[in-house]
């Protein structure tokens, strides 16, 4: 059996081939069939299926990026930093994509790979999604299908906080993330996890499931969050809610002029740092080249390192 310092070196060189292979194609946005990928690392949760699912798991790319939708079959696979340089913090992933599908490349294994080498365990939960159309060009129709125009930002409605939109039932997503935290309590000694130093992130869709997880569960003891480019409605905040840590650009679609789950955390008096950028857009994952917000993460691991979540308490 490999080691699992051995195991994530061969999904980093994973990793790598298909960001090359991807990176070869036009990015113009189109939706372009994809073979599913070899997951060697992957760990099954076991937390079910999805009801009234017929079709299967099936891979597309967009943009340069793999993605998979109609996803029955949580799983979770562990990034582990080179041999002698783990500091014992770990980090939950869970990429974005409308709970329709997964950019699991951009926002999963590019985040995971930078953690680790960072010395944090990151682990990329690919968690279970709302149905899709079944073939490639259905889904492709019903993604360019007409929008419904988003509501206007409080400062165009005399300042007036837009209406919160219907919130999505979540329970299948929020039972993966559960048992993704169990799994690395459970293993920690193991994987060597300070489990008082477990934290989650999150982009779009994910960050609502990092934000839905502090909020609502009654298992996860998250140390840390960080919501990327997620909804900044206000929330209720727990009694036992941990620092975060939040990103969005003023030109992603989601802003739309909210601070308000910035101002709950404050006024929850728990710990909280916002970073607001000029330009980004949606789904820059890491960053995208020329914009604001492209150093992001290096803000996040120093504020990791500055609240000592990269050093055993």
């Amino acid at each position: 059996m490999l080691s699992p310092h051995k195991k994530s070196g061969m999904l980093a060189v994973l990793a790598v081939l298909l960001s090359f292979s991807f990176g070869a194609q036009a990015q113009d946005g189109t939706i372009y069939p994809l073979e599913t990928p070899a997951e060697p690392n992957a760990i099954l949760l076991g937390t079910g299926g999805v009801d009234n699912q017929p079709a299967s798991e099936t891979w597309f790319r967009q943009w340069g990026d793999p993605m998979a939708r109609n996803i029955t079959t949580a799983t979770l696979t562990p990034f582990f930093p080179a041999p002698g340089t783990a500091n014992g913090a770990a980090v939950i992933v869970a990429p974005g994509g409308g709970f329709s599908w997964l950019s699991l490349g951009n926002e999963g294994w590019e985040v995971a790979e930078a953690l680790a080498k960072q010395g944090i365990t990151a682990f990329v939960l690919k968690y279970r999604l709302n149905p899709t159309p079944e073939s490639l060009e259905d889904f492709s129709a019903w993604m360019n299908r007409p929008r419904t125009p988003a509501p206007p930002a409080a400062a165009a409605t005399g300042g007036n906080t837009p209406p919160r939109p219907p919130q999505r039932d979540l329970s299948n997503q929020l039972e993966d993330a559960e048992a993704a935290y169990d799994m690395i309590v459970a293993r920690a000694k193991e994987w060597g996890v300070d489990t008082n130093r477990i934290g989650m992130i999150g982009f779009s869709a994910g960050a609502g499931l990092t934000m839905h997880a502090t909020l609502h569960s009654k298992k996860m003891k998250l140390a840390f969050i960080g919501p990327i480019y997620g909804g900044m409605g206000p929330v209720e905040v727990p009694e036992n809610a941990p620092p975060m840590f939040n990103v969005i650009a003023t030109d992603d679609f989601l802003f739309l002029g909210q601070t308000g789950v910035i101002e709950s955390w404050y006024k929850a008096g728990k710990p909280v740092e916002f970073h607001l950028y000029q330009n980004g857009g949606h789904g820059f994952g890491l960053g995208n080249p020329n914009r604001t917000s492209n150093r992001w993460f290096d803000a996040f691991i120093y504020w990791l390192e500055v609240n000592k979540f990269l050093v055993a308490g």
